[in-house]
């Protein structure tokens, strides 16, 4: 399990096919940029939109929303916990775990 900040699509279905669809499961935490930003401790969206940090995927550099992830997480709506089980469930189902 890898986690990575892929804001383009092309690099999403560059990866897929690199690793192999039926091995590649796309999850999508989708959090309101509001929540995002509420939530960090580091400050990098602050400084994000003063400049400091520059092409900062959803602020100063753009963010290309998943088209069809294979899971979407609503983390702002949902727990950790229930966002790990929805993921090993989906690993489960697809045979990747047991």
């Amino acid at each position: 399990i890898a986690a990575f900040v892929s804001p383009y699509r092309e690099g999403r279905q560059h990866a897929r096919q690199a690793i192999g669809g039926e091995r590649f499961v796309e999850v999508f935490l989708d959090t309101p940029l509001a929540v995002c930003e509420a939530r960090d401790n580091e400050n990098l969206y602050e400084r994000a939109r003063s400049g400091e940090i520059r092409n900062f995927s959803g602020i100063s550099a753009p963010y290309e929303k998943p088209e069809s992830p294979d899971l979407a997480l609503p983390t702002h709506e949902i727990s950790v916990d229930e966002s790990v089980d929805r993921i090993i469930r989906t690993l489960e189902e697809r045979g990747i775990i047991s």
